[in-house]
Parts: C-alpha cells; structure tokens; sequence
C-alpha cells in the first residue's frame, strides 16, 4: 500500500502544524487506497473539508468518506451513495464514573463494576459506535455522541436514519462505522459502505 502522497494531501499537509502532517498524510494515504479498492475514479479527487470539518470529495457528494485516528492507529470508511463515518479509539487506562455515566447512560452500572481496563475498553468501544455516528450525521460532537444509546458489548445497532457496525470480531482495537440507511440523492450504483 506504501505510496508517495498524493499532491492535493502534501499541500493541504504543509499548512498543519508539524505535530500533525505525519498523522494527517498517514490517514489520507489510507483513504486514498481504499478509494482506490472501491471508487477507483475518486481516488485523486482533491478532498475538501465541510462547514463542520466533515471530509469531502470535492464534486461528488454522493460519495461519503470518513477518516479517524488516535495515536499509531489509523480508520477509513468510504460509501458509495452514502454518508459514512468511522471512528478509532485506544481504551484509557483510567475512566472515572462519570466518564461512564455520560457516555452510557442508563448502561454505565453494567461497566462500572468491571475493572479498569475493562472498563476503558468497553467505553471506547461504546464510544467509537456513538462517534461514528455523528461523524456520518456530520455533526460531530455538536451532535451530542454520549446521548447515543449504545448497550455495552453490543456489535450493531441504528441511531435515527443511520446504522452502526462495531468490528469487535475484526480488531483488537475498538472501531466502529456507521452509515446512512437512505441513499445520496446521486446517480450512484447502489449503496455501498467500507470500513478499514
């Protein structure tokens, strides 16, 4: 998969602070490749960012794409004919109570008696469903993620007109995708949603 980066990505690269073009240019050329498996003609679109800082294919809004990362690791979605959104997260070492209480609600007592690595990890999982999410809705966290009803241990599940996938069987870390139910309006081929 090693490329050089695409143009559009190094100049838009250049503008970050330094801290961040390595992560950046590592999650765009993930992008890129899976763009390259499943919309070969989108592959060097230039994307742009909306009003929200939702990535975008410049011109073509009826395919959905989504990038996340956290430390080494790196998620990408892209959804012919539909709004994506991915979300990666390592689990904290430390997760208070009312970390818990936020984000799972009426589910927290389920988690809170777990230890606490446990615990981190099954908030991250909770969490990587509820932020993909809103990243799909193109809300992010304006959209309220904790107030998303994600049951611990769970692998699926549907959030208003989206639906989400948690890869608990695929990676060892946590990471979720969610995705539109209802198609761009678009002369697209179908629906189609990948996660990587």
């Amino acid at each position: 998969m090693r490329q050089a980066a695409d143009p559009n990505d190094r100049a838009v690269a250049a503008a970050l602070p330094r801290r961040r073009t390595a992560e950046f240019l590592a999650g765009r050329s993930l992008l890129r490749h899976l763009l390259r498996l499943t919309v070969p003609e989108r592959a060097s679109t230039p994307i742009r960012a909306d009003a929200n800082g939702r990535p975008l294919l410049d011109g073509d809004p009826a395919t959905g794409i989504s990038i996340s990362h956290d430390g080494l690791a790196i998620a990408v979605a892209v959804g012919r004919g539909q709004r994506v959104g991915v979300d990666v997260q390592l689990p904290a070492p430390h997760v208070p109570d009312s970390l818990l209480h936020r984000c799972l609600g009426r589910h927290a007592q389920d988690v809170i008696p777990l230890s606490e690595h446990r615990r981190g990890v099954e908030l991250a999982w909770v969490w990587t469903a509820q932020e993909a999410c809103v990243k799909a809705a193109g809300t992010g966290l304006t959209g309220s993620p904790w107030s998303i009803d994600v049951p611990p241990g769970s692998r699926e599940g549907q959030w208003g007109g989206y639906r989400w996938i948690s890869l608990r069987d695929r990676s060892h870390t946590p990471l979720s995708c969610a995705f539109s139910l209802s198609r761009f309006p678009s002369d697209a081929d179908g629906l189609e949603a990948t996660c990587s």
